[in-house]
C-alpha cells in the first residue's frame, strides 16, 4: 500500500480513500498499526482542525434521528459533517450491527456528509478504539465538522471528553431519575444538555425536565473553560427540527469564546498528551497479548491465581517485574552492546 498516495487522496477529499484509510487504522495487524502511525503523521501535516462533537444520551433518546436533523441543517448552511458512530460488539461474537446508515437514510444520501460506523470492539468508554484516529482523518479530508455518537451513556462515557472540543447529552422528557449513579460524571463534562422529544404530548413533561437540570447545573461547580450560562440545558425536537438552530448558535458562542480565551488551545493539547498517553497503554498491552514470554508467563501466572496459589496483585507485580527488566537499551549509551 502506499501510504503517501493514500493520504493525499485523503487530504483531497476523496471518500472512497478516507474509508481506507479509517479501515487500515482501525487494523489490529501489526504491519498495519506501523502503516496507520505513518500516514496519521502525513495526513497531520495538511494541519486542518474540525469542530469535534461528542454526543450521547439514553437508550430511546433519539441519538439518530437528532444527528441526522442537525447534520441535515449543518449542510443546509454549506458545511461539511462527518459522523462517526459507535455500535456495541459483542462480547460472545466480537459482532456488531453497525446499522447507524440506515437509521440516517437522508443525511447518508447527503453529498456533503459522511457517515462510519464503527464497532466498540468491547472498549469501555462508549467510543471505538480507534475512534480517535478516525477523527484525524476525517479533519485531514475536510469535514467541517465531526460528529462522535457514543455507544450510549454509562459511567465511562466520559472518555468521549478526551477527543471532543464539546459534548452535548440527550435526554429524554419524564425519564425519571434514569442518570442515577452516573449523572455526575456525565454532567460534570457536558456543555449542552439538550431535553429531545420536545413536540405534541411530550413538550410539557420536555420543560419540566429541562428545568430540573437546569437546576441540578447550577449546583455544580463552575469551570474556567466555561462563560456565564454553559453548562445549559434546553428543549429540542429532533422530529419537527424545532431547536437546532439555536443548539448550533450556542455551540458556537461557547467554542468562540474557548478560542479567545485561550481554553480551545490548552485542551487540544492536554487531548494530544492523552491520546499519546493511551497509544502507549495499548502497545504495552499488545505486548503482553502477543505471543511470546510475555503472554506465556502471564497464562502461567493466571494458573496460579486460578489455582489460589497466588494472589491477583502479586501475579500481577511479577508480570510488571517481568516487563521492566528484558531490556535495559534506555539506560544503556550509545555504542554499547
Amino acid at each position: 500500500m502506499d501510504i503517501i498516495e493514500l493520504g493525499d487522496d485523503v487530504i483531497s477529499g476523496t471518500r472512497r480513500a478516507l474509508a481506507r484509510a479509517i479501515t487500515l487504522v482501525e487494523s489490529q495487524r501489526a504491519d498495519h498499526r506501523v502503516q496507520a502511525g505513518q500516514l496519521l503523521d502525513y495526513v497531520g501535516q495538511a494541519g486542518r482542525q474540525a469542530l469535534r462533537i461528542g454526543l450521547s444520551g439514553t437508550p430511546g433518546v433519539g441519538k439518530s434521528t437528532f444527528i441526522e436533523s442537525f447534520g441535515l441543517m449543518l449542510t443546509g448552511l454549506g458545511l461539511r459533517v462527518a459522523v462517526l458512530a459507535v455500535d456495541p460488539s459483542s462480547r460472545r461474537s466480537g459482532g456488531s450491527i453497525l446499522g447507524d446508515k440506515t437509521r440516517m437514510d437522508r443525511l447518508s444520501r447527503d453529498p456533503n456528509a459522511y457517515i462510519r460506523p464503527s464497532p466498540s470492539q468491547t472498549k469501555l468508554g462508549g467510543v471505538a478504539q480507534r475512534s480517535r484516529d478516525a477523527v484525524a482523518l476525517c479533519e485531514a479530508a475536510g469535514f467541517d465538522v465531526v460528529l462522535i455518537e457514543t455507544v450510549g451513556v454509562g459511567q465511562s462515557e466520559t472518555m468521549v471528553a478526551e477527543m471532543s472540543d464539546l459534548f452535548l447529552l440527550l435526554l429524554a422528557p419524564a425519564g425519571g431519575d434514569e442518570l442515577q449513579g452516573i449523572k455526575r460524571g456525565i454532567m460534570e463534562i457536558a456543555d449542552i444538555i439538550l431535553v429531545n422529544k420536545a413536540d405534541g404530548d411530550l413538550k410539557p413533561a420536555a420543560m419540566r425536565t429541562c428545568a430540573d437540570y437546569t437546576g441540578a447545573l447550577r449546583l455544580l461547580r463552575k469551570r474556567k473553560r466555561d462563560p456565564d450560562g454553559f453548562p445549559r440545558a434546553m428543549t429540542v425536537s429532533a422530529l419537527e427540527d424545532s431547536g437546532l438552530d439555536q443548539v448550533w448558535a450556542d455551540i458556537q458562542a461557547l467554542i468562540s469564546w474557548r478560542r479567545d480565551q485561550g481554553y480551545w488551545d490548552m485542551q487540544r493539547a492536554e487531548q494530544a498528551r492523552s491520546w499519546f498517553v493511551e497509544e502507549v497503554r495499548q502497545g504495552l498491552l499488545a505486548q503482553i497479548e502477543t505471543p511470546g514470554l510475555l503472554r506465556d508467563r502471564m497464562l502461567q501466572l493466571g494458573d496460579e491465581v486460578a489455582r489460589g496459589q497466588s494472589s491477583a496483585a502479586g501475579a500481577a507485580a511479577k508480570l510488571l517485574e517481568l516487563v521492566k527488566t528484558p531490556d535495559e537499551s534506555l539506560d544503556a549509551g550509545p555504542g554499547t552492546a
